[in-house]
């Protein structure tokens, strides 16, 4: 069972983890390289320790200790109690849920373990919005996708902001990151995936001749909001589809387009 520690002061070291939240430039290079990241509210709490993260520690308001006492009787991290004054302190901004958590992150697997099992498979390159990158992972985890891979330049999706807005789906996608960019699709070729490049290009495929469902395994690749997929990215595909639009809208966001491609890919899929 975890300790529980009340803290009143805003400055105090074991409160580390949870220091200026909102600078996110900061968090973006302090939180991979100590090996840590913010579980922000019970359920994501809970779904990341069900999903075998370990506990460092966690933050609660008083009035969350009851709500969190099954988590609390089950890990081995302290527990501190604060005030939500002194937590907005900490933290940088009001903490509505009441519950934060520091947890430690796993190693990623290379991009040829998860593809020797997988069949449908999503990949962003240069997705850097934290909240498409959630969304994305909310999607695929939702409509039967296996494994994410990202390039080198998307976000991170274990972000407070990645997380919280999937919901705690990127604790239940796997995922990996191709280190050469475009050359890491060759991996995924080379597992036996057709990649299949997104693109409002009126000149490509409508995804429903591309019939992506009835490939035996298939890579969609996504590019960032606005820019789209690069022209290297795009060469390297096999084909280049499309999502049919009507009443002159010409694309989706990419968390929209994600999603209805997700569901062309992976419905109807071969038995395994």
């Amino acid at each position: 069972m975890a300790d529980l520690l009340t803290i009143d002061d805003p400055d105090d070291p074991r409160l580390r983890d949870y220091t200026g939240l909102t600078d996110v430039e900061l968090r973006r290079r302090r939180e991979p390289a100590e090996g840590l990241f913010i579980a922000e509210g019970e359920k994501v709490i809970r779904r990341a320790a069900q999903a075998g993260y370990g506990m460092r520690s966690m933050l609660l308001s008083a009035k969350w200790v009851d709500t969190m006492r099954d988590v609390i009787d089950e890990a081995p991290a302290p527990v501190y109690v604060v005030t939500p004054e002194l937590a907005e302190r900490v933290t940088g901004y009001h903490v509505h849920r009441g519950a934060l958590a520091s947890m430690a992150r796993k190693p990623l697997p290379p991009a040829g373990e998860l593809l020797s099992t997988a069949r449908r498979v999503a990949v962003m390159e240069g997705v850097n919005d934290h909240t498409n990158i959630g969304a994305i992972f909310r999607s695929a985890a939702a409509l039967g996708m296996d494994a994410v891979l990202l390039s080198p330049d998307c976000a991170d999706p274990l972000y407070r902001r990645s997380v919280k807005v999937s919901m705690g789906a990127v604790f239940s996608v796997p995922y990996a990151r191709l280190d050469a960019w475009p050359r890491g699709l060759d991996t995924v070729r080379e597992a036996g995936f057709r990649v299949l490049a997104l693109t409002p290009d009126e000149r490509a495929v409508s995804i429903d001749e591309a019939a992506p469902h009835r490939l035996d395994r298939v890579a969609l690749m996504l590019g960032a909001e606005g820019d789209g997929l690069t022209a290297r990215a795009l060469a390297a595909a096999d084909t280049r589809v499309r999502i049919p639009m009507a009443h002159g809208v010409d694309s989706l966001n990419v968390g929209a387009a994600a999603a209805v491609a997700f569901y062309a890919v992976a419905t109807g899929r071969p038995e395994s």
